[in-house]
Order: C-alpha cells, then sequence, then structure tokens
C-alpha cells in the first residue's frame, strides 16, 4: 500500500511523458503509465473448435500467454527465434502451409498477425479457406470429389498450435510501423513484442475432442435458434385439413477462419435479404387465405456446421414438438430455397441458375412458376437458367438435409452460378458487403415473391396483373444490407432497433454455442441478435391485419387471444401483441441431449444417415482473449546489465575495503 502511494506521489509530482509509439503523453497515474507501456491492439482470434475425432483452429500452446518480437514475414524466410509474424492475407495460405510441411520453421513461430487493409479484394484472385467440396460427407451423392469450391485450401479446417488474428486497419498500422522499428534496430538492445492472450480450456484441460470436453465441461455444442414462419398465420382452431405446404429456405449463419469476422455477404446473407424482402412484398398482397397452398417461410442456423439447423428442425417435425406445432413433414411439398444471390451480376446482366433435386411433375411445376415469374418481370438484364446436367448434384445447401431423409423430395435452390461457385471469399472474412451487389438481390427477391405466389396459388391461368402487382421494396433491400452487412449502421439501424435492443452493433454471422437447455420458446438472453430480430421481423411481415394493435406485452404470454406473439418486446416496454405464426426451433447436433445441466453424446443411430456422419461441433471455452503490444530490453541486454550491476558491485566493496583499511591506518598514525 505505501508502495503504490509512493508511486502516485512520484507521478503527480513529475507528471512523466512516455509512450510506446514515442509519442508525448502526460501520465498522472499509474493506469496512465500502463497504457502507455501496453497497447491492447483491436482483432479477430481464430479459436479452437472440437469435433468427435479431434480439433481445428488455433490456441495458444500452453496455459500461459505468448510473448515474443513481431516480424515482417517477407523479411524472414528462416525464422532464428520465436517470432510474431505478420502478414498479409495472400500469404496466409502457403505460410500455414509450410508450417504443416516443416516442423523446423513451425518451432519458432510464436504467432500470427494478419493485416486488413480497405478494398484488398480487388487485388486478390480469392480466397476461401473452405474446403473445395465443403461439407461434402453430406452430399446425397456419391461425387463427393466434385470440386464446388475449386479456389478452396481447406486450412481452416486444420489445427494450429498457435494463436493467429486477424487485425483491424488501425492495428494493422501499428503492428507495421512495430516491424519496420524492429527491422532498423535489429542490433539494438529493445524490441517492440506482441502479447498474444489466446489460452483456450481444452489445451489447458487435456480434452482434445468434443465427448469429452463436454464431460469436462471445458467447450460448448456450436448452435443456435432457427425462425420458422407461416404466411398467412396457421389457424389451429380450424377443423379444415391442412394444406400442402410450400417451404421457402433460407440461411443466417456463415464460417471464417476468424470467428467473429465472417459477414457472409453472397453466402449465404444475400439469400436471406432476398427471402425477407420477398415476405415483405407478399404481406402487401390480399386474398393469400383463400390460396390452396400454405406458403412457409425458414431461416435456418448452424449450416455451415453440419446443417445443425435443418437436421434438427427435421428431427423436431418427426418428433412433433411443440417448436414445429402446425407443421406436418408428410405436408411439405416443394421447398425453395434461396441460396448466394448477391452476385448475379455479370457484365450488366443478372445470371441466376436454378438447381434441382431431379425430374418429378412438382419439380417442373417449380420450374413452371420461376419461368411465368421471370417473364413477369420483363427484363433484358435478368436470365435464369437450369444448372448443367453434368453437376452431380445440388450444390452444398440446406436441401441435402431434406434429401437424405428422403430422395423423392421435390425442391429447387436459387444460386449465382452453374457449375462452380462465383464467389471467391466463401466462408471468408472478405465476402463482405462489397462483395455483393443490391440490384442482384432485389431481382431475386422479385423472382422468389412471385414465384411462390403462383406456386401457392395453384392456379395455372393466374392473371398476369395479379402477378406482377408483387413488386420488392428496394429501399427495404439496401436498407437490410446495411444492417446486416457493415458495422455501419450495423445493428443500429433504425430498421433493427424497431425490433430489437442488439447486443454489438456490428453483426456477426458465426452460429455461437447453445447457452442452458435448448427449449422453444427460448429464453430471449440466449438468442443471438440475428435471431432475435428475423424472428419480429417475420412475425411482423405475416402478422394477421388487425383492427386494434393496441395490446401492449413485454413478451409473448402477456398476449391472451390464441395465436398472437409479442413482436418489439425489446423496445422498451413498446411491444404490441400480433397474430402471426412465427417460431423459434433449436438448431444443434442431433447426436446431443442435454440432460441434468450436461451435454451427452449419443450414439450412432442407423435410422439417422446424416447422424452417422455428424463431427458433432464444439467450441472451447476461455477465460479472456487479447491482444497488445509493448517495448522489451533484449535480454542479452539484461545479462549485460547484470553481470555488469555485479561486476560494478564487487568492485564497490573492494572500495570499501581498501577505502576503510586506509582511514583506519590513517587514525592510528594521529
Amino acid at each position: 500500500m505505501a508502495m503504490k502511494f509512493l508511486q502516485l506521489l512520484f507521478l503527480f509530482s513529475f507528471h512523466l511523458r512516455l509512450s510506446f509509439s514515442g509519442q508525448t503523453i502526460m501520465m498522472e497515474s499509474v493506469p496512465d503509465l500502463q497504457s502507455s507501456m501496453y497497447m491492447t491492439l483491436d482483432g479477430y482470434p481464430c479459436v479452437q473448435l472440437l469435433n468427435l475425432s479431434g480439433v481445428i483452429g488455433c490456441s495458444n500452446p500452453g496455459r500461459v500467454k505468448v510473448v515474443a518480437p513481431i516480424i515482417r514475414l517477407n523479411n524472414a524466410t528462416e525464422l532464428s527465434q520465436l517470432s510474431a509474424v505478420l502478414l498479409s492475407v495472400d500469404e496466409l495460405q502457403s505460410f500455414l502451409t509450410r508450417i504443416l510441411n516443416d516442423s523446423a520453421f513451425a518451432k519458432n513461430v510464436a504467432g500470427v498477425l494478419v493485416e486488413s487493409s480497405p478494398g484488398f479484394q480487388t487485388k486478390l484472385k480469392g480466397f476461401s479457406p473452405a474446403q473445395k467440396f465443403p461439407q461434402s460427407e453430406f452430399a446425397p451423392y456419391q461425387s463427393i470429389n466434385y470440386e464446388w469450391n475449386p479456389i478452396g485450401s481447406g486450412i481452416m479446417w486444420n489445427p494450429y498450435n498457435f494463436p493467429v488474428f486477424l487485425l483491424s486497419q488501425s492495428s494493422t498500422l501499428t503492428l507495421q510501423e512495430a516491424a519496420i522499428k524492429n527491422e532498423k534496430n535489429i542490433k539494438s538492445y529493445t524490441a517492440d513484442v506482441a502479447e498474444f492472450d489466446l489460452v483456450m480450456q481444452t489445451m489447458k484441460a487435456g480434452t482434445h475432442d468434443s465427448e469429452s470436453c463436454l464431460k469436462e465441461n471445458t467447450c460448448l455444442p456450436l448452435g443456435g435458434y432457427s425462425v420458422w414462419s407461416s404466411l398467412p398465420p396457421i389457424n389451429f382452431s380450424s377443423s379444415e385439413q391442412s394444406k400442402p405446404i410450400i417451404l421457402a429456405v433460407a440461411s443466417m449463419d456463415s464460417a471464417s477462419f476468424f470467428r467473429d469476422k465472417g459477414p457472409g455477404a453472397d453466402s449465404p446473407i444475400s439469400g436471406l435479404i432476398s427471402l425477407l424482402a420477398a415476405v415483405d412484398a407478399l404481406s402487401h398482397v390480399d386474398g393469400l387465405d383463400d390460396f390452396n397452398k400454405q406458403l412457409v417461410f425458414i431461416v435456418f442456423t448452424g449450416e455451415a456446421w453440419g446443417y445443425l439447423g435443418s437436421r434438427r428442425f427435421l428431427l423436431e417435425l418427426d418428433l412433433q414438438s411443440d417448436a414445429v406445432s402446425g407443421l406436418n413433414y408428410s405436408m411439405i411439398e416443394k421447398v425453395v430455397e434461396i441460396g448466394s444471390v448477391g452476385k448475379g451480376l455479370n457484365q450488366g446482366v443478372k445470371n441466376f441458375f436454378v438447381h434441382t433435386t431431379g425430374v418429378s411433375s412438382a419439380t417442373n411445376e417449380t420450374l413452371d412458376a420461376l419461368k411465368r415469374a421471370q417473364d413477369s418481370i420483363k427484363s433484358e438484364s435478368f436470365t435464369i437458367s437450369s444448372a448443367n446436367a453434368s453437376n452431380p448434384g445440388i450444390p452444398p445447401s440446406s436441401l441435402m438435409t431434406f434429401l437424405r431423409k428422403n430422395s423423392l423430395t421435390s425442391g429447387v435452390v436459387l444460386e449465382d452460378f452453374d457449375t462452380v461457385f462465383t464467389n471467391k471469399f466463401y466462408n471468408s472474412h472478405l465476402d463482405d458487403i462489397s462483395n455483393v451487389n443490391s440490384s442482384a438481390i432485389v431481382e431475386a427477391a422479385s423472382l422468389v415473391a412471385r414465384t411462390l405466389y403462383i406456386l401457392a396459388s395453384g392456379d395455372k391461368n393466374l392473371s398476369s396483373s395479379a402477378i406482377t402487382s408483387i413488386n420488392v421494396n428496394v429501399s427495404l433491400v439496401e436498407e437490410l444490407m446495411g444492417c446486416l452487412l457493415d458495422c455501419e449502421p450495423g445493428l443500429s439501424c433504425e430498421l433493427v432497433k424497431s425490433y430489437i435492443s442488439p447486443a454489438n452493433p456490428c453483426p456477426s454471422h458465426y452460429v455461437g454455442v447453445i447457452l442452458g437447455e435448448p427449449s422453444s420458446p427460448p429464453y430471449l438472453g440466449y438468442v443471438d441478435d440475428i435471431s432475435r430480430f428475423v424472428w419480429n421481423f417475420l412475425a411482423d411481415r405475416t402478422s394477421a391485419p388487425r383492427k386494434n394493435r393496441s395490446s401492449v406485452c413485454s413478451q409473448s404470454q402477456d398476449c391472451s387471444n390464441e395465436g398472437e406473439v409479442c413482436i418489439r418486446a425489446e423496445t422498451e416496454g413498446k411491444g404490441v401483441c400480433v397474430v402471426s405464426t412465427t417460431r423459434y426451433v433449436p438448431a444443434y447436433s442431433t447426436r446431443l441431449k442435454y440432460e441434468s445441466g450436461t451435454w451427452n453424446v449419443l450414439p450412432p443411430n442407423n435410422s439417422d444417415p446424416m447422424g452417422l456422419v455428424d463431427p458433432v461441433w464444439t467450441e472451447s471455452n476461455w477465460d479472456t482473449i487479447g491482444l497488445r503490444v509493448y517495448t522489451v530490453q533484449n535480454a542479452s541486454f539484461d545479462r549485460f546489465v547484470l553481470l555488469g550491476s555485479i561486476v560494478i558491485t564487487v568492485l564497490s566493496c573492494f572500495a570499501i575495503v581498501i577505502t576503510k583499511a586506509f582511514v583506519i591506518k590513517a587514525q592510528k598514525r594521529d
């Protein structure tokens, strides 16, 4: 206590001036001194994920932080000491590949720092850390060596025994300066170092697969909550027979090498935005109650990690749980999935491709509806074609889950590619808003809305005027892009804030982990921002018209009438009760069961073919994640100072002894 007081007194008295960057900073407290010595950096970590057979991703190698001097990759073909390597995105793949093949080089890699720079996509031919056939083990056909994603490197599916961070643009500049400084001062006694705090609980506990880490509570299952809604709302009190279902599907989660930096703009969020805009357009149409088919929309999460959402949805249908009350699997007549549609623009022409499950009368009806919808748009800059017959089958999509359950499922997937992905940044942090085109998303939304209307009507003689009256709100599409694909405004946009209070302004499309016991309805504190927004948006747009919407609510239990739910409940007590059939569905592995506060892995079941190959993804727990930079003295210099101090001390002792003897001798003479 006394020592801290003396420190403060010293600082307040002399107003020390010092900083890491070399700038002069007035310091008047111990925290000021610490902040001047240690600069915390913004970044996105690669974290450790586990499955039944092992681990992927990144972690500190032990239980402590890692500290190493910063060097630039192009100045380090060989590493003579433990180093924090700074490199650009285009160098990352070859660097990580070398580490896997060169153990002598790898042992001196303390950590990796990946630079960010604006507009870097235009300088790259592509960057996709995913596999060439993403999640090929779930394909409903045998050609799993087909390359849907030829540019895919697969680097995100390997384990790395060191931390890797993607830097923000400001942090990139800071570390570039530090690397240059270290290069210039190579013979100096000081060095700028990076300190990585990426200690994973699974590494500390020695649990290196999903089953063991779940038993030891050092990890949690990947998962979240999907959302489904019907238009119009389902009348549960009606004695009429249920209508056949037209199921429209999109996904809301993406994957990336870096946990919280997976915007997924083209794959799959462009499809999500198209679906939301199509729902909005259909919500303004009269007479849907009189149609022969029931429109149901579902937005899955967890699809990037073993199709968690779609597989769990089908299981819930089999169990007839509350989460899917009102739906029946046997009534699903057609599935229409909206995949990647944000890159449909090619030399001014918007090109879309329809991938089908096979030849059937139901599939032909869908193709005919798509053709009628295309003709109604009457645009020379818009084309839609059937996918190449040489393709092995449908591309990676939620529809695969339905086909694995029933190979006779009638379905189509609308994509912006034919034989291979046009998205050169699939499952990458570079698949951002600059990678998609708003007009392509608008055209896809128009096509989907009109196609669903034609299918739901069941009327082959539907008037063209009725079809052309369905129009997509272009401003809504642009607003959704700003809300869901960027941090400015991000989830702070007026549209999102009119429904929920987001926890973070920057949208994250990483699926996250399941917290607590999965349920429907769930505890909203355990539901992520995107799922809560989608639920509120769909519940609002698919709600039945009401003369009186004055019922105020804070949760759906406050709504007294049958079929009502509470929307906008997070907006400062301004929630409103509406009649809408909109539900959350838990999304997590069908091989997992939550019992007595613990997750247990179930044995494989032959009746669940996708469960037999389910990796059962989990994410390691951690205490804190951080990255900072500061200056340290060279160890050899410290040893030199220590040796010098010892020599000075010894010489001082000799001097004291000699002086003392001289003084005593002089006193005797006197």
